[in-house]
């Protein structure tokens, strides 16, 4: 079974969508990917829309919407994309922060940069979880 692994930040619109379309393009044969946020917005920020759409040939507004915390299955995984506020909280085995800075609002070249950091961590987090350096065992068990 693969595990599941969930892309998190407050408002499930840019960075965590870019990571969960990425997750199914680069590693959907690792793990499965989600994302979501404590507060939902109408839509994906339009700007990474295009941005993944020009990098990846991927349309996030046919295959993602915002979605919160409690609309995704139990997960094993948890990165948060970083919040410089407070991460939402979620239980899982493993959990990791990217500290990633939000582009929303800035530049192409911003969402890019972007775009590019979640395609080398996507590709690094499967080959860890690959390589079973991510300790995925039921907490408890010895």
């Amino acid at each position: 079974m693969k595990p599941k692994v969930a892309f998190i930040c407050v408002h499930n619109s840019c960075r965590s969508q870019m990571a969960e379309a990425l997750g199914k393009m680069f590693a959907s044969d690792v793990f499965e990917s989600y994302s979501a946020g404590t507060e939902l917005r109408p839509q994906i920020n339009q700007d990474a829309v295009r941005i993944i759409k020009d990098l990846y040939n991927i349309d996030m507004n046919e295959t993602q919407k915002s979605k919160l915390l409690t609309d995704i299955p139990e997960v094993d995984i948890v990165v948060k994309m970083g919040c410089n506020v407070i991460c939402p909280f979620l239980p899982s085995k493993h959990e990791e922060d990217w500290g990633l800075d939000d582009p929303s609002g800035k530049s192409d070249e911003e969402f890019i940069k972007t775009a590019k950091a979640i395609e080398e961590k996507v590709k690094d987090l499967k080959r860890r979880i690959k390589n079973n350096e991510i300790s995925l065992s039921a907490i408890g068990e010895i």
